[in-house]
């Protein structure tokens, strides 16, 4: 079973029953920080490494549910036999997914965890703004946090890079802004998800 420290949100993903052990799936993405426009490699990997497989991918979109629906990338419903697909004229803050099948008729793993690019750059209709108004912050002070944009209904995404830890942030706002006390020195991003909307990072 897998840990889960407070606050922290395990999230659902259902696999097909079948009779071969399908791997576990690690999605990384490169580069982290998007500049806007360029292109984002997705490299799917196999935990332990097996060959043979047909690699899917995913775009990581908000529920309600605090967690993720996942709908394929164009043009990757067939699969790739290559365990990388690269995404380009990204501009915003994105979430991505894969999965891998093979066999006749084929098996399915269950989708990896969702990877996160982030970009700094405004969304049109979602934005994050933080007090005090940095690019970068110390990991020990305190933060107001506002979501913004065409939404009445956000959430709060905390990501701890260090741990590798995604975590929704409880509804504790005043104002319609979300106060954070690092209690101790965490690295962090945070951003704002509605509906298929993220907004910038900020870190």
């Amino acid at each position: 079973n897998e840990s889960c420290n407070p606050g922290q949100h395990v999230l659902p993903f259902h696999l097909k029953k079948n009779n071969l052990s399908p791997p576990g799936l690690k999605l990384s993405v490169s580069p982290s920080w998007l500049i806007p426009g360029a292109s984002v490699t997705l490299i799917c990997h196999t935990e332990p490494p097996s060959a043979g497989w047909s690699f899917y991918w995913f775009k990581a979109v908000p529920n309600s549910q605090d967690s993720y629906t996942y709908e394929p990338l164009p043009g990757t419903s067939s699969g790739t036999a290559n365990n990388s697909f690269t995404v380009h004229g990204q501009t915003h803050t994105a979430g991505y997914a894969c999965s891998a099948g093979r066999g006749d008729p084929p098996i399915y793993t269950q989708h990896s965890r969702p990877t996160f690019v982030w970009s700094s750059g405004v969304h049109p209709s979602a934005s994050l703004t933080v007090n005090p108004d940095r690019v970068q912050h110390f990991t020990s002070e305190s933060l107001s946090l506002t979501c913004e944009g065409s939404s009445s209904q956000w959430r709060l995404i905390r990501f701890l890079t260090d741990d590798s830890l995604l975590s929704f942030l409880p509804p504790a706002t005043i104002n319609g802004s979300t106060y954070i006390k690092n209690e101790a020195p965490r690295k962090a991003v945070y951003w704002c998800e509605s509906g298929t909307e993220f907004s910038n990072a900020v870190n």
